[in-house]
């Protein structure tokens, strides 16, 4: 799966999806540090990557509705430390086939996954 890391989360995560298999890059990479959702939503999906952020807005599916992107992955953690937020992603990696996110809109939290997809209603 091709990945994009929002701002908002370390960028020592990248290691964990690499060490997965996974094509990552950042919205700082990019020189995107400071854009709208908007923009980062449609930039990562004209390349055809899931966005993986700590923002809550890219969860409201009226906004970003499956299927109108190529996917994201809302983390919801109490802790946002960066060794919790990898903590959580090596969870989340070791459980989770990200390449079946791919057009849905998933949030994870406490070892859960939680998926909309673009058929649900």
């Amino acid at each position: 799966m091709r990945v994009k890391l929002d701002e908002n989360l370390p960028v020592s995560a990248a290691s964990i999806f690499v060490a997965a298999g996974h094509d990552v890059d950042t919205v700082a990479d990019e020189g995107l540090a400071g854009s709208d959702d908007p923009t980062v939503s449609r930039l990562a999906t004209e390349v055809e990557r899931l966005v993986v952020t700590l923002d809550r807005g890219f969860g409201d599916t009226q906004r970003y509705p499956p299927g109108s992107h190529a996917g994201i992955l809302v983390l919801r953690l109490d802790d946002q430390s960066a060794s919790s937020i990898r903590r959580s992603l090596s969870t989340l990696v070791a459980i989770t086939d990200l390449d079946a996110l791919a057009g849905c809109v998933a949030v994870f939290r406490d070892g859960s996954l939680r998926v909309r997809r673009p058929t649900d209603d």
